[in-house]
């Protein structure tokens, strides 16, 4: 019998239909943008310092400019050779004392002595921050001693992740991608609008679990049903046009988090269009491809003659049946143990379990070392997230002609090679350190991009939701190593990190030369599939060949 990819040969396998259900489910892949780096603007940290009751009064009286005030009032600390304003303690002084003067009032403190003899104590009375707007920090004072808790707040989106990540994928697989994609949005959106109305930090971090619970989930949930219903020539397209998407949506995050400073109206404004996305409960069909694996052919005729009927074709006459040849005759389910049960599922489980923890860990980890302090937020933003349209450029030139598996090794190669050559940079050639890390960020956003679309290709259809969610868990495991890395190990040697996610880079390039190449191949229905994926050359002429051969020894 015919199978699925057979039939869109013939009704179509990226037209009106596809090319429809690619745009709307591009949605779901922006809208996820802010959830997964929200907090570079939420929990934005301005420069702040303590709030010294009497300090307001007396800059008033005196007429102090900002400058005179800090310097008159707030304690200098020194950190590499570099002197600062103090943002954690305050001197321990009263300064409504009367007679204060306005030259140098500390003066007046005679019994201190000289300034630096002067006690500090915490800032017990709250800070100041110089920025306009609000963020999660401004409102409930996390610097200082509470800095770890902006730290939790991502922290607890990544534990959402990764474990959404298993859950979701098995609740896809066994109950279908469409119902899985709604239900996943519905809940993201409620737990995003109570992240905005949060009365205290511990709600909000509740809240904010809650949302990377379900966020990642439909994200993937979208990428597998874009994937299910278009032709294998087209699935690296719009794979990658639905991870441009993100990037879009990145762009969309910057320009109303420059429109809106205020953290909790920006919330607000990123997550109340998700609820549009709900239509998609009436806008779009279920995968064919699912409904196939669960033995559903009935409802997967009545959708691919809808896709005929809107793609504008007919479904011949000999296709109005299709099967999935199923081990043992029965409807296939999804088990944690089909993941690591044959050879080759074992190798590409761990291959690709390590190549997104390495993907996580140098895209994070690569921002974050390149930081400058100081910038235009909203600027750095713009630029950094700009670089990622010339990688989805290069794939798509470069993957019709070559194929998934050299390009991805490449582009990881050249990753962790650019990390390498940038701890050999002299700090004092800045314009080279950061040029050489434009281009290792370009390549690991390609890993990014490549590693989605092949982990889709290289699971059956039953289980591959459950195979792409637990692999990408190991994503959210990279994300909560990188700051940790870049951190703590810069402490010993400033440039260590980067030869950390080197050495991870060049190995992850290494072993992605060791799986198949999935160019042109159909999508494997039955664990089976997957095991002869190595060993095939095109399944599709080696099946017209037998069937010939047959017929003549029939005659």
């Amino acid at each position: 019998m015919p199978n699925l990819d057979d039939i869109l040969e013939h009704i179509g396998e990226f037209d009106l239909f596809q090319k429809q259900v690619s745009f709307v489910l591009c949605f779901v892949s922006a809208a996820f943008a802010p959830i997964y780096v929200g907090v570079v603007f939420l929990g934005f940290t301005p420069k702040h310092r303590c709030l010294s009751p009497g300090v307001a009064e007396l800059s008033s009286r005196c007429g102090w400019s900002l400058e005179e005030e800090l310097n008159y009032t707030v304690p200098e600390q020194e950190r590499h050779g570099e002197s600062f304003s103090s943002q954690c303690r305050r001197y321990n002084v009263d300064w409504n004392t009367t007679g204060l003067g306005c030259i140098n009032p500390l003066e007046n403190f005679t019994v201190y002595g000289n300034r630096s003899s002067i006690p500090l104590t915490p800032c017990q009375d709250g800070w100041v921050y110089s920025s306009s707007g609000s963020s999660i920090v401004t409102e409930f004072n996390l610097v200082c001693e509470d800095s770890w808790k902006v730290d939790l707040f991502q922290s607890c989106v990544n534990a959402g992740f990764f474990l959404g990540s298993v859950y979701i994928g098995y609740i896809a697989d066994r109950f279908g991608r469409k119902l899985c994609l709604v239900v996943t949005i519905l809940v993201s959106a409620i737990s995003g609008v109570l992240v905005a109305f949060a009365p205290s930090y511990l709600w909000m971090v509740i809240f904010r679990f809650l949302q990377g619970l379900v966020s990642k989930g439909s994200w993937t949930a979208g990428y597998i049903l874009i994937t299910e219903v278009v032709g294998p020539s087209h699935r690296k397209t719009v794979g990658i046009l639905y991870q441009v998407a993100f990037t879009v949506g990145l762009l969309f995050l910057d320009g109303v988090a420059y429109a809106i400073p205020h953290w909790r109206w920006l919330q607000l404004a990123v997550t109340l269009p998700c609820f549009l996305l709900l239509f998609y409960y009436w806008c779009l069909p279920e995968s064919p491809r699912w409904l196939i694996s669960q033995k559903q052919n009935d409802k997967a005729m009545k959708i691919v003659n809808y896709i005929a009927k809107k793609n504008g074709k007919k479904l011949p006459a000999h296709f109005q049946n299709i099967n999935l040849e199923e081990e043992g005759g029965e409807k296939l389910s999804p088990s944690f143990m089909d993941l690591v049960r044959t050879p080759q599922m074992r190798k590409h489980t761990f291959i690709l379990m390590y190549n997104w923890l390495t993907s996580a860990l140098l895209y994070q980890g690569l921002i974050m070392h390149m930081a400058m302090a100081g910038g235009d937020m909203y600027l750095d933003f713009f630029y950094s997230a700009l670089v990622e349209f010339p990688a989805a450029i290069i794939i798509i030139l470069t993957i019709n002609h070559i194929g998934r598996r050299y390009p991805w090794a490449v582009a990881t190669l050249v990753a962790g090679a650019a990390c390498l050559i940038m701890a050999l940079i002299p700090e004092d050639i800045h314009w080279l350190k950061v040029t050489v890390g434009c281009i290792g960020r370009m390549g690991i956003t390609m890993s990014i991009e490549m590693v989605c679309f092949v982990n889709t290709e290289l699971y059956p259809t039953f289980l591959r939701n459950l195979g792409v969610m637990v692999c990408s868990s190991l994503c959210d495991v990279g994300g909560i190593l990188a700051p940790f890395i870049v951190y703590r190990l810069s402490e010993i040697w400033h440039e260590l990190p980067l030869v950390v996610f080197a050495v991870v880079g060049l190995i992850a390039s290494g072993l992605v030369v060791l799986l198949p190449e999935t160019k042109g191949k159909i999508l494997p229905e039955t664990i089976e599939d997957v095991e002869n994926l190595h060993r095939q050359e095109n399944p599709r002429e080696k099946i017209i060949y037998l069937h010939v051969q047959t017929q003549e020894v029939a005659h």
